[in-house]
């Protein structure tokens, strides 16, 4: 296109608007606040409910609390831990704990659960449920209801001296003579449920083809279990441990309905221990430090286990 003179008019293109800035990556601080707001509630609540009574907890058995005759409390520094430990009663609830726990956590529930998930797999679909409701049913029993049944069970007049008795067998007053070790069994019954599912979904997990493998090599059931099993649900078996010990040491109900820890203590775990000097003999202060003692062991525990899972398979 020209103009009046013979030169060609050229058109002028407009400029481009001024491109807006990116906007740039928020602050670190911002960021983690913005990532840690939705944890704000349970954390308020943990705190509140968990962490506060703890702590409360811990002030106390330091001091001489008491329910009665006594106007106000005063700090006493170790002298509730210095007790405990020259106390023949606290070690004897000491060591009655740890055999309870490895007897009916660490080798009755944990063995058993992992026995009966191993043989459910190869068992027709009848037998499995009727196996696994009869399990489950003795775990999602209260802990009073499933201490009276188990009391009934093993008491003098019991139905266990009853079948002895039948079967020509010396009977005993298994609550007197041997009263851990009915406890024990008693917990073993009711839990391990818990661990017979956890195995149940940690041998599912297991891929056919390596079990066929090993059945082609010949290896035997005992050999597959050790070498190829037992390997591949290690980390399985490490937070089933921890959770069933962890419950085993709080056990309370149960052991008081069968025996309230007797006869002379012969059953007397760390949480009856703590209840009887708290509450029968009014002494907060010393029950409170027992308590905490009993949470330091759960807690190692747990720590054990914990660097457990950490390792590799």
């Amino acid at each position: 296109m020209t103009g009046p003179t013979g030169t060609r008019a050229t058109a002028t293109a407009p400029k481009p608007a001024a491109a807006k800035a990116a906007p740039g990556p928020p602050h670190p601080t911002v960021r983690a606040l913005t990532r840690a707001l939705p944890l704000t509630p349970a954390t308020v609540l943990l705190l509140l409910f968990l962490a506060g009574p703890i702590a409360y907890c811990a002030y106390i058995a330091f001091t001489d609390l008491q329910l009665t005759g006594q106007a106000e409390d005063s700090f006493i520094g170790f002298e509730n831990f210095r007790t405990a430990f020259g106390d023949e009663a606290f070690l004897n609830a000491v060591w009655l704990t740890l055999v309870f726990t490895v007897v009916s956590a660490l080798l009755g529930q944990n063995t058993l659960g992992l026995a009966l998930a191993a043989l459910m797999r190869r068992a027709s679909k009848p037998v499995r449920t009727l196996v696994g409701g009869i399990v489950v049913t003795a775990w999602v029993l209260p802990e009073v209801v499933a201490g009276f049944l188990l009391y009934a069970f093993f008491r003098r007049e019991g139905t266990l001296n009853a079948v002895l008795d039948w079967l020509r067998l010396p009977t005993q007053n298994w609550l007197y003579t041997l009263p851990i070790l009915a406890v024990s069994f008693a917990n073993v019954w009711r839990g391990t449920a818990f661990s017979m599912l956890v195995y149940s979904a940690a041998l599912n997990e297991i891929p056919k083809e390596i079990t066929e493998a090993a059945e082609m090599d010949g290896a035997g059931g005992w050999r597959r279990m050790w070498h190829i099993t037992l390997p591949m649900i290690r980390r399985s078996i490490g937070t089933n441990l921890m959770l069933i010990t962890l419950q085993t040491l709080s056990v309370f109900g149960l052991i008081w309905v069968m025996t309230r820890g007797g006869p002379g203590g012969k059953s007397q775990t760390l949480p009856l221990f703590m209840y009887e000097e708290a509450f029968q003999k009014s002494m907060i202060g010393y029950g409170t430090a027992v308590a905490l003692l009993l949470l330091v062991v759960g807690s190692l525990f747990s720590v054990i286990y914990l660097r457990l899972l950490r390792t590799e398979v």
